[in-house]
């Protein structure tokens, strides 16, 4: 297609059998991309946010669904609002559920598109094949973008970039053409969507004015009202992304002074500076300094940034790109900067993702400058081994780093060794142990970070937690007031002190901070399920079990809060809802010991007795030494005449638990009475008996029954007598009339010299 009269300077010509050259390239870059990130597709995930944007966020986990996109885009959640970002985890959940390969394979693939995408876009726009590719293998392996793409939370980054890189393209196919409405809609809509992705891209109409410096180069040929008014209509997507941003992550700003945070942002420009040429000692976190950055350090960074600037405006007529990649640069790093601090990190290697596309340009272009008076031959093999060493060392360095993000307590471990005083780390390598049920090395973790920051709230919320698993709640106790004296509106710190005030039966107070809880964190399922265990045990059943249904909604795998709404149910004498309660528990958890017994026992109350008894036999694959679920199945098997079996279990009842009375008077029972003669044993009921009734102190009426029938099977029919009198005595006076017909037969029975048998 011709060129338009508005169109730039051309480009270099391009080199011959450029196509195939470039599929190289493209394979080279996915190669290298694979080598570095394949191993995450063995990784988990980690507890620092994935949690909160994947493994428990109960709007991702019911995979994709008209409900969730919706949610996602009419709600804020985590401080945020990046709709097309909830949406992608949420088709990872839909097809690979909570398998963390999955969702890395998903980061991994949009990683590599971006790196070839970069490439052949740059290429496009600058004809330079060479440096276009190294720029894009810069992008594609160095150390600094391995938190982007490693971190299954930070796919907000790699999704954003992959639209960001297509927009590009898309606009210097408008830019080199005649105005094309279908084309200029193409770069509106791959904006919005990169800005739906993360809104860190509201510098967009910046950068592709930045575009029309260089290479486009539109500038010259092309008036100024032009070029902006091209960008208004992507400029105020931008803004309305920004606006919203800002909103939803009011409650998540930093509250450090403006000078603090300005002097941290120029030192922080200038780290990202080094850790481009020697990107060593890279940590997930990086704690802002408590006791402020040095005035030296501050004052050397800004005049750093300043000779650069000055650097690049010098060199604007000579060197376009210079100036170009420096820009992009500083604008691109504005939104994350610092200045509009979110959160208690000084600053993050995932915040060169993009930025750092400029420096690419900046270090590609200057060294073909700067070789250029070499000869031929010699230039290109300067080049290419400085590349290719340069290229070999970062792709070997950002494996290493890679392998880091395996899971949390490697990430931690490593996040320590670089940074020994973080706090965050710390705790969150306390909360890996926690999680791995290493409650004594959680706890000097959490210990250290106290020592480290005394009146830190996560820190002391975190001790308090790990006190009140290790069953000190007094303890406890003060270090959530702590947490709350330095931050009221911790719901964390709220939840779990409400939990230590119930386990002291305070049960209002606990309940006053549980609703703080949920107030100040309304997805809460933990503090949803501690309000109902409090609530149940006021006998406010009905809110307790509206509790649990929330805790449900919250998180779909909540067990334990599906169980104890069975067991609410269950109090309120709905059996029915109870059962099915006790059913969702056990899909939920499948080997839910607790779940099954009660679902068997309200099963058998029901009179649905061959339902109960598949349900306890398994409860007891699960647990085989469950006394109770023995002696309550053998009661089920006797009611469908299985007297047999029901002994054995009977018996194994009683091998578990010797004292248990209640197994010994119905063994007796069926030793004594058993309408099968090779059944009875008439020796080792009255045993049993007579142990159980020392059990029950002699004040049992249906021990002493038992202890009669025994006593009269074994032809000792005087102690049969005695004892059948004394049950029918206790009956009268304990007002169990409803007994004493059959006593009196059993009696005369006895005095007749006959042992009682049951019928058939």
């Amino acid at each position: 297609m011709a060129a338009s009269p508005s169109s730039p300077a051309s480009i270099p010509s391009p080199v011959p059998h450029t196509r195939w050259i470039s599929l190289a390239v493209c394979a080279l870059l996915a190669a290298a991309i694979w080598f570095v990130f394949g191993q995450t597709l063995h990784h988990g995930f980690v507890n620092f946010d994935d949690d909160v944007y994947v493994y428990k966020n109960p709007f991702v986990l019911h995979g994709l669904s008209l409900a969730g996109i919706r949610w996602a885009f009419t709600h804020s959640y985590a401080s945020n609002w990046h709709p097309l970002a909830w949406i992608s985890h949420m088709l990872d959940c839909q097809f690979f559920g909570l398998n963390a390969a999955g969702h890395h394979l998903t980061s991994v693939l949009l990683h590599a598109a971006t790196s070839i995408a970069l490439f052949l876009v740059l290429y496009r726009l600058t004809g330079f094949l060479g440096r276009s590719a190294f720029v894009a293998a810069l992008f594609a392996i160095h150390p600094l973008h391995v938190e982007s793409v490693a971190w299954v939370a930070e796919r907000k980054d790699v999704l954003s970039a992959f639209f960001f890189v297509l927009t590009l393209g898309a606009y210097e196919r408008f830019a080199r053409s005649d105005f094309s409405l279908p084309r200029y809609c193409l770069v509106l809509f791959l904006a919005a969507l990169g800005l739906l992705a993360k809104p860190m891209l509201v510098t967009l109409p910046v950068i592709l004015l930045l575009l029309d410096f260089w290479p486009l180069q539109r500038f010259s040929a092309v008036s100024l009202k032009r070029l902006l008014i091209e960008k208004l209509p992507i400029l105020l997507i931008a803004a309305a992304a920004a606006a919203v941003t800002l909103l939803v992550q009011h409650d998540a700003k930093s509250h450090l002074p403006l000078p603090i945070r300005l002097e941290n942002a120029s030192v922080s420009a200038v780290t990202y500076l080094f850790q481009l040429l020697y990107p060593a000692r890279l940590a997930a976190f990086y704690p802002f300094p408590e006791s402020g950055l040095p005035a030296w350090q501050v004052a050397a960074s800004a005049l750093l940034l300043a000779a650069i600037s000055a650097a690049a405006l010098a060199s604007r007529k000579r060197q376009l790109w210079f100036l170009f990649g420096w820009l992009w640069y500083l604008v691109m790093l504005a939104p994350v900067i610092g200045i509009l601090q979110v959160g208690s990190q000084a600053y993050a290697d995932r915040y060169t993702y993009l930025p750092h596309i400029g420096l690419y340009v900046i270090v590609a272009w200057g060294a073909a400058e700067l070789t250029r008076t070499l000869p031929s031959p010699a230039r290109s093999i300067a080049l290419g081994s400085l590349a290719a060493i340069s290229l070999a060392t970062l792709t070997f360095s950002a494996r290493q780093q890679a392998s880091y993000w395996q899971d949390s307590t490697t990430l931690w471990t490593h996040t320590l060794a670089v940074a020994p005083d973080s706090v965050t780390a710390r705790i969150n390598l306390g909360n890996a142990d926690l999680e791995n049920a290493r409650l004594d090395n959680a706890m000097e973790q959490f210990r250290t970070a106290l020592h480290l920051s005394p009146h830190n709230p996560d820190a002391n919320v975190s001790y308090g937690y790990i006190l009140v698993q290790k069953g000190r709640a007094a303890e406890a106790a003060p270090h959530f007031l702590d947490a709350l004296a330095v931050d009221p509106d911790h719901p964390l710190a709220h939840n779990d002190l409400g939990m230590v005030l119930a386990q002291q039966n305070d049960l209002d107070d606990a309940i006053s901070h549980f609703r703080k809880a949920l107030q100040l964190k309304p997805v809460y399922p933990e503090a949803s399920y501690n309000l109902g265990n409090a609530l149940s045990r006021k006998g406010a059943l009905d809110e307790a079990i509206s509790q649990y249904q929330e805790a449900l909604r919250a998180d779909p795998a909540y067990a334990e809060a599906a169980y104890n709404m069975g067991n609410a149910f269950s109090a309120k004498g709905d059996s029915v809802a109870a059962i099915n309660a006790y059913r969702d528990a056990l899909r939920i958890r499948p080997a839910y010991v607790n779940a099954g017994y009660n679902l068997a026992m309200l099963l058998m109350q029901r009179g649905l007795i061959d339902d109960a008894i598949a349900e306890f036999q398994q409860v007891l694959q699960w647990k085989p030494d469950f006394p109770e679920a023995h002696y309550n199945l053998a009661t089920a098997l006797f009611h469908q005449g299985a007297r047999r079996d029901a002994i054995a279990h009977l018996q194994q009842a009683l091998q578990l638990k010797p004292d248990y009375a209640d197994a010994e008077n119905d063994l007796a029972w069926e030793l004594a009475t058993s309408p099968q003669a090779d059944l009875r044993d008439g020796t080792r009921a009255v045993s049993l008996a007579r142990h159980a009734d020392a059990l029950a102190h002699g004040q049992d009426v249906d021990i002493l029954d038992t202890f009669a029938a025994a006593c009269a099977e074994d032809r000792q029919f005087d102690d049969a007598i005695q004892a059948a009198q004394r049950a029918i005595a206790l009956a009268r006076a304990t007002g169990r009339s409803g007994q004493l017909a059959q006593l009196n037969t059993e009696l005369r029975l006895y005095q007749s010299g006959q042992p009682f048998h049951q019928s058939q």
